[in-house]
């Protein structure tokens, strides 16, 4: 079995760091997003793995290219993302007659995906697609399901949902979706909708099956989905200190990596510190990822992620905040404490 993961949009919600950066490579407990997706894929069986890029497709092959996989991968540019279903046709030499997990690059599933790909090896449908219970089923696609548990429809974002059943974003699939996506035309977005694809193989007497997602997931599409994710992403971590600790307090389970170095600092976890960061006279609070190569010094962090060689001195206290690479924050004058930020790549802000 094959994977197609999508690198591309414009990640309009992430503006302004997304008029730098690729949204999936956004790190989330300081590993870029897309990376969470290729190692489910990995860990489910895959040794080929395509990578759908879009506007930024060298800065992503760059930052995947920067790690070591377990598989082959190959990236295809699609350009203007006109669909997932078209992606899918971009691909389509990459996937020649074989089996494929579709996975969006910008999810992110605490369990992974084995148990949903066994279940599609085992079950053996033409298509398998992952749900899970939301308590808004209005602002999603919704799949209405028969007593069996195979899927009877799709609706995208009804207003009355025949089940809270949204779709995650991962789907499986055998070589037939490709007809599919060659069938449909492009919806009122101008873009060939998987939704329309897999309704076609409903309607054209194939089998679809749900797999429900148990544990928690995460679409990473506006800042406050980075905050969340990285809060629950660290949630599991384990204490590691590898770095240098000095006439500091370490408090809970708390990353500290090499090269880092912690100077009359108050540190509580769950937070991780990455390679090269500086911190003097802080406080780092929990659920807050400081990325590498970063300097705090005169302030308190809490519930944040900062990405990295951001520096950051006598800002008071800043909270639930996405810092982008490069940033300088200082403080200039005396004013009130507590500031939240979403600021892009090699900003600098005067308090």
């Amino acid at each position: 079995m094959k994977a197609l993961i999508l690198s591309g949009g414009h990640g309009t919600r992430l503006r302004p760091l997304t008029y730098s950066q690729q949204k999936q490579l956004i790190p989330v407990a300081n590993k870029p997003v897309l990376f969470y997706a290729i190692e489910d894929v990995i860990e489910a069986g895959v040794d080929e793995i395509g990578i759908v890029t879009g506007p930024n497709r060298e800065q992503v092959i760059e930052t995947v290219n920067s790690a070591e996989w377990d598989a082959e991968i190959t990236f295809i540019h699609q350009g203007e993302p006109k669909g997932l279903a078209h992606a899918i046709l971009v691909a389509e030499e990459f996937l020649g007659d074989e089996e494929f997990v579709m996975y969006l690059g910008d999810n992110i599933l605490r369990d992974g995906i084995v148990d949903h790909a066994r279940k599609f090896r085992e079950n053996d449908p033409d298509s398998l697609i992952l749900l899970t219970e939301v308590d808004d089923p209005s602002r999603f696609g919704v799949a209405e399901l028969d007593e069996n548990g195979n899927v009877v429809r799709l609706v995208e974002k009804p207003k009355i949902p025949p089940s809270n059943f949204a779709l995650v974003g991962i789907y499986f699939f055998k070589p037939v979706i490709i007809e599919a996506c060659k069938s449909i035309k492009p919806s009122w977005r101008n873009e060939l909708e998987i939704t329309d694809a897999i309704q076609w193989l409903v309607e054209n007497g194939y089998s679809v099956e749900a797999s429900i997602v148990r544990g928690w997931w995460k679409d990473t599409g506006k800042p406050e989905d980075i905050l969340e994710a990285n809060r629950l992403i660290l949630d599991d971590i384990r204490e590691r200190i590898s770095g240098e600790v000095a006439d500091s307090t370490v408090i809970g389970r708390v990353v500290v990596e090499d090269g880092a170095r912690i100077v009359n600092s108050t540190i509580k976890g769950p937070c991780i510190i990455g390679r090269n960061t500086k911190i003097e006279n802080a406080y780092i609070g929990p659920y807050t990822a400081i990325g590498n190569g970063c300097v705090i010094r005169d302030t308190e962090i809490e519930d944040s992620v900062v990405l990295d060689e951001s520096v950051i001195e006598r800002a008071g206290r800043i909270v639930e905040s996405l810092i982008g690479r490069g940033v300088r924050i200082k403080k200039d004058s005396i004013k009130p404490s507590g500031h939240r930020f979403v600021i892009g790549d090699n900003s600098e802000v005067i308090l």
